[in-house]
């Protein structure tokens, strides 16, 4: 009896330690996910902004030279340079809405129109945010694709719609982004009446891929909706 009584103990604190280290997983999860994409973010900011870090140290060590200690120590240097690459962010930003800004821009954009390679990349990847981030002038943008096979759902981008060369049918090109990495997926051209239509906003897409669909607007629907007569 008492060997049974230390089984059942046993299992019983088998079992909420099971169930605790679960809950307590789920609970961190989302923290953890937000910290790494928190971090790589960063990570990216300092290594872009070092080398105008290491000119503001070089200037504040020169001027201030009792500043130098605290300049020397890496998480110092660390944090400017994740400032200045934020500063650096917001004057492009402020510069790029003015004509100037505009003006810059168009000559830049020429200058990379020279060079075959990196125009390709760079106006497939300025028309992939554009299009993204701006419902278009007809049509909603986010739409529903059977994939990866019929019955099943999948968030999709229109990123434009054409003529088919030989039958006319309109059809659609549609980005289906992965879940939880939106920047990878799939091109599919599909016939734009095999698309169902849906009143999901531009952010509230990406919400839902980002999160793995655990943010999720209030009122989804898979079915065609019904067409005006």
């Amino acid at each position: 009896m008492h060997l049974a009584e230390l089984s059942a103990r046993s299992n019983l604190f088998r079992a909420n330690f099971q169930s605790n280290l679960i809950a307590g997983l789920l609970t961190v999860a989302p923290l953890i996910a937000v910290w790494l994409v928190f971090d790589f973010f960063l990570q990216t900011l300092s290594e872009w902004g070092h080398p105008l870090a290491i000119g503001l140290i070089d200037f504040l060590e020169e001027d201030f030279p009792s500043l130098k200690p605290a300049l020397d120590n890496p998480s110092v240097r660390w944090l400017i340079a994740v400032v200045v690459a934020l500063l650096a962010l917001y004057v492009i930003g402020a510069v790029a809405g003015r004509v100037i800004g505009q003006q810059l821009i168009y000559w830049m954009e020429r200058v990379i129109a020279r060079l075959p390679a990196v125009a390709m990349i760079y106006s497939a990847v300025k028309k992939l945010i554009d299009v993204v981030s701006h419902k278009p002038d007809s049509g909603q943008r986010v739409v529903l694709i059977d994939f990866p096979r019929d019955g099943l759902k999948a968030i999709g981008f229109v990123m434009r719609t054409f003529p088919d060369a030989r039958t006319g049918e309109e059809l659609a090109a549609v980005y289906v982004p992965t879940a939880p990495n939106p920047t990878s997926g799939y091109l599919q051209i599909v016939p734009l009446a095999r698309l169902t239509q849906t009143d999901i906003q531009g952010d509230q897409a990406m919400a839902m891929i980002l999160s793995g669909g655990a943010v999720t607007p209030d009122r989804v629907s898979i079915a065609q909706p019904a067409e005006k007569a």
